[in-house]
């Protein structure tokens, strides 16, 4: 053989999969998983999401059921989201001690205890009767400050519920110190809050609309929501931001499409940061595995390992007890 021949070979480190195991440099745990759940107001039995393929909005006893099967999967967390009977312009529901979402909460609280974080996401888009995430001005605009009192307020109506961590996903200027300014009124000092710090005005997002039922009823979130071909340096200082205002956590939303910003908010910020894999990444690799194009499950398993590679410690993702219990 020619003295030539490279010694070094990358291929001896793939040969077997106990080999590709043991030096794997990428590894998902099932506490690195928080599942998103939907529950709504009034119905007896769950209703599938059409654009969501094993995805339900949840009555109050098929939520209990889907958080319990989770905790025992051991995956990391559960966020929240309340789907109400009756909406306004305020979102009154999204406060009311009696609102579906805090019912939800105290429900889940009782069933899981500390097995598993439970959480909500803090925004009004899912109360209003026009779907837009705060308080409209006379024009149809939103109004940051007017919507900030009652993101404060849905915070700590939340955590008197049971939620352990609040994730405010609005994008309001300001909106995480105004809720641990509240939080901490309210004796709440101990109770961290996940940002949705860099999150895109997307496509992505359409699935989950049906699921919420917030799909706004005229424009868009374009004038709150980040651009997707805003620079890099915007995501960056609304992190710098949240941490100053309190943030516990920072997330990016969503993750395959936004893999380069987990990456610099990993290597940019000392607390954890979480990574939203959105109902139209989970929507697209269903339905071509649905249509027989795709392997399904190396997919979602591929999906998962590069968005932790990028540097998410946490991955939101609707496939949390399928792959926690796989792991």
């Amino acid at each position: 053989m020619s003295a030539e021949f490279p010694v070094a070979r990358p291929r001896r480190l793939r040969r077997t999969p106990a080999l590709r195991r043991m030096v794997a440099g990428t590894r998902l745990h099932p506490a690195d998983l928080i599942l998103p759940l939907f529950v709504k107001e009034g119905i007896a039995e769950p209703h599938p999401v059409g654009s969501m393929p094993g995805v339900y909005q949840h009555s109050r006893d098929s939520l209990r059921k889907a958080a319990l099967d989770a905790a025992e999967a051991g995956v990391g967390g559960l966020i929240l989201f309340g789907v109400p009977a009756v909406k306004d312009a305020r979102g009154s529901a999204a406060d009311d001690p009696d609102g579906i979402l805090q019912v939800a909460l105290r429900d889940v609280s009782a069933e899981v205890g500390d097995a598993i974080v439970v959480m909500a996401d803090t925004c009004l888009d899912e109360f209003t009767d026009n779907g837009h995430c705060g308080i409209l001005t006379e024009s149809g605009e939103v109004d940051n400050d007017a919507t900030l009192e009652r993101y404060a307020s849905i915070a700590v109506a939340q955590v008197r519920a049971g939620s352990q961590m609040v994730a405010p996903s609005g994008m309001m200027d300001g909106q995480v110190g105004v809720i641990r300014a509240a939080l901490d009124a309210d004796g709440f000092t101990g109770v961290p809050i996940l940002a949705y710090t860099a999150k895109y005005a997307s496509a992505f997002y359409g699935p989950f609309r049906d699921a919420a039922e917030c799909a706004p009823q005229f424009g868009d979130r374009a004038s709150h929501q980040q651009d997707p071909a805003g620079p890099l340096e915007e995501a960056l200082r609304e992190a710098r931001l949240d941490l100053a205002e309190g943030a516990d956590a920072v997330m990016v939303k969503p993750a395959l499409a936004y893999l380069d910003v987990i990456r610099r908010f990993r290597d940019e910020v000392d607390v954890p940061v979480a990574a939203y894999q959105v109902s139209g990444e989970y929507a697209m690799i269903e339905a071509a595995a649905a249509n027989g194009w795709v392997d399904r499950d190396r997919m979602i398993m591929e999906s998962l390992v590069s968005i932790k590679r990028a540097g998410a410690d946490l991955i939101l993702t609707y496939w949390a007890t399928e792959v926690a219990r796989r792991l």
